[in-house]
């Protein structure tokens, strides 16, 4: 049995760029899923841990739609159809 890997709100906003207040806020706009896991409910700061699991599928929710398209592929110019003086 393989144990998934948790980072706190800190770890999340290092590999995220933003600030930790911009991943609580992330959390309590249900954007991003966290667990709570203080002593009790009611403790004055909350430890939040995120899921690997959860903070890949933000990440994938987050990506532009572009950037899932190919890039077209380039045609290849082709020489012109004019007679030229060698033919």
């Amino acid at each position: 049995m393989q144990v998934e890997k948790h980072y706190s709100a800190q770890e999340a906003a290092e590999l995220l760029g933003i600030s930790d207040d911009g991943v609580v806020g992330l959390i309590h706009a249900g954007e991003i899923v966290a667990v709570n896991v203080a002593r009790s409910k009611d403790a004055k700061k909350p430890r939040w841990r995120i899921p690997e699991s959860d903070l890949g599928r933000f990440l994938l929710s987050r990506r532009h739609p572009a950037s899932m398209e190919r890039p077209a592929k380039r045609q290849r110019k082709t020489a012109a159809t004019e007679p030229t003086f060698f033919s």
